[in-house]
């Protein structure tokens, strides 16, 4: 027998499980199948105790840690939403909410209002940490397409544009990893013009 705290802790945690069952759109490097969310995950928690250094300012890196660990939960519910889909975003906000109602519901109140607190935090993107966390998110796809030739955003004939706005919150969140982001655009998408080249640069961060 369990008391009623304990039960509703394993409660998440098996619906947790499911997690690895969301397929994403990114394959793993090699391309031999798709990701899934609960990877991701993962990986991103690794990218933030390793990458922390790249933060901008002083971070609270449990704070962030715990972020990109839940931050795709919803996605149990949700499903993973392709970021270049106009259509299915549409509404993932939408249901993304629902989910978070449902999927840190069952975690006693306390637990519950703290993850559901860093799940909205991380969505609004206004704190240091969650403009690292959101950073990191972006970052993660990154070296997966490059490391793939371009992977999913050659299959899906996303441009380097589309790819680049995608990535705009890598040069607030972690700006010291933007010069890799463009270094690696060029080399699986091509250089970027000379007009490109200056107008990012003007708009970078500390110039």
């Amino acid at each position: 027998m369990t008391d009623s705290r304990l039960r509703r802790q394993l409660d998440f945690l098996v619906e947790l499980d499911k997690l690895k069952l969301v397929l994403r759109r990114t394959m793993v490097i090699g391309e031999s199948r798709l990701e899934n969310s609960a990877e991701h995950s993962w990986h991103l928690g690794v990218m933030a105790a390793l990458l922390a250094e790249y933060a901008p300012g002083e971070l609270d890196r449990e704070r962030a840690l715990t972020m990109l660990l839940v931050h795709d939960v919803v996605e149990i519910d949700a499903g993973d939403t392709f970021a270049f889909d106009v259509a299915a975003n549409a509404d993932k906000e939408e249901r993304e909410q629902r989910a978070a109602e449902r999927l840190f519901g069952l975690l006693p109140p306390d637990q519950a209002e703290r993850l559901r607190g860093l799940w909205d935090e991380f969505e609004a993107g206004a704190t240091p940490e969650a403009r690292f966390a959101n950073a990191l998110d972006r970052f993660h796809a990154l070296l997966q397409n490059v490391h793939n030739q371009g992977g999913t955003w050659k299959r899906h004939g996303i441009t380097r544009a589309q790819v680049l706005a995608r990535m705009e919150p890598i040069r607030e969140g972690a700006p010291a990893l933007w010069p890799y982001v463009l270094a690696s655009l060029d080399e699986v998408m091509g250089e970027a013009s000379p007009t490109t080249r200056t107008r990012t640069r003007s708009a970078s961060p500390g110039r």
